[in-house]
């Protein structure tokens, strides 16, 4: 059942030869928080697999989603006059969401401290950023909620998420073109203001994010406007000056714009069939539904995410079309054409599930795949048996 063979022999062969170039210039990180991790990682058995602390901090954003699943599922309970999720969440959100970013942090120094660096440790460390990231934010949707009275909506949810997942994928784009990782400012920024969120809304009350500021903001306009604002101002523009620069040195890695560009279509071409299945939803999906389809598009998302990934790291040729996309523009089209509500609603809950499955199993498939190929295994540091 896990034994499928996603990664072509020439993939096989790009991670033989594969070396980690990422560049990390944010002040924040340099100077501050790289001090920390340093203190921090030597703390760390030299037994422990390198991976084991990478899954260990996906794991915990993934139990802090689920718990605030539980107490919000529709995201209203945040809002005046709902029942709200007990303060001890959101310590443990604040808490979960630390000690993930530090895991997430450190597992590359543990692996170079025990020597055991390799293409799958950095594929597996990418990966499932991919999929933390929407998991990120919508843990913190829970905070702000939708919400008539700051005029958040399941729509505008759905746009911020939209704006952030397309600011992640536009790094690996970016190594894609250029054949180095250069590490987005944001990264660090939103990690430490996601826990001050989280750990002020322990201590004064979820309610404080929801009153009016002077000249009639709220905090969520603020939010909002942080992520605009990094994503337009700070990653969009450094992305595409550092493929300026490569093009002015002739050491772009690709020969045309179109081929340059190819690995944007099929996140495009994601974002606009679930835009239109959203917009032209007749029973109004995304609004009755927000938990639901936001967590589809975002798995959706890091599936294709994952794909460019290895790309980029073994310097193939993307693929223009991924298939979980033929699926879904059946059900944009359906949806365009007026199918019932009930027969929508179906639809969502299978496309989830089959995203979902889809993905793990795509996840596990070419973890087990590289782990032969390299001769180690995923969460142990010893070596397998040569076959």
């Amino acid at each position: 059942m896990f034994n499928y063979n996603y990664v072509t022999s020439q993939q096989l062969a790009g991670f033989d030869k594969y070396k980690y170039n990422a560049v990390d210039t944010n002040p924040l990180s340099v100077y501050v928080m790289q001090h920390l991790w340093n203190r921090i990682v030597k703390v760390v058995p030299l037994w422990i697999a390198p991976n084991l602390l990478t899954f260990s901090g996906f794991l915990l954003i993934l139990i802090n989603y689920l718990l605030l699943s539980f107490y919000d599922w529709n995201y209203t309970a945040s809002g005046p006059g709902s029942q709200h999720a007990p303060d001890w969440v959101w310590s443990v959100s604040g808490l979960a969401t630390f000690s993930a970013y530090a895991l997430d942090s450190i597992d590359g120094k543990h692996a170079r401290r025990t020597m055991s660096s390799s293409p799958l440790g950095e594929l597996f460390d990418h990966g499932l950023d991919s999929w933390a990231t929407s998991l990120f934010t919508l843990s913190l949707f829970s905070v702000f909620g939708i919400s008539v009275d700051s005029g958040v909506s399941a729509y505008t949810l759905y746009c911020v998420l939209c704006v952030i997942l397309l600011t992640f994928i536009i790094s690996h784009w970016e190594k894609y073109n250029t054949g180095v990782l250069f590490l987005p400012w944001g990264y660090d920024i939103s990690q430490l203001t996601l826990t001050a969120v989280y750990l002020l809304t322990a201590v004064i009350g979820v309610e404080a994010w929801h009153k009016p500021l002077p000249f009639g903001y709220f905090f969520t306009d603020i939010l909002i406007a942080m992520v605009i604002g990094c994503s337009a101002f700070m990653s969009l523009p450094q992305t595409l000056y550092n493929i300026y620069l490569a093009h002015k040195r002739g050491s772009l890695l690709r020969n045309s714009l179109y081929e340059g560009l190819l690995p944007l279509l099929s996140p495009c071409l994601l974002f606009t069939l679930l835009t239109t299945w959203a917009v032209m939803s007749p029973s109004n999906v995304l609004t009755q539904n927000p938990r639901s389809f936001l967590w589809m598009t975002g798995v959706a998302f890091s599936n294709v995410t994952c794909r460019l990934i290895i790309c980029q790291m073994t310097n193939t040729r993307t693929e223009a079309f991924h298939w979980l996309l033929l699926p879904l523009a059946g059900i944009t089209s359906g949806v365009v054409f007026g199918i019932p509500a009930q027969i929508e609603f179906l639809c969502l809950m299978a496309y989830s599930t089959l995203v979902t499955v889809a993905h793990i199993h795509y996840g596990v498939c070419v973890g087990r795949q590289l782990s032969k190929h390299l001769n180690i295994y995923i969460f142990s540091l010893g070596k397998r048996h040569q076959e």
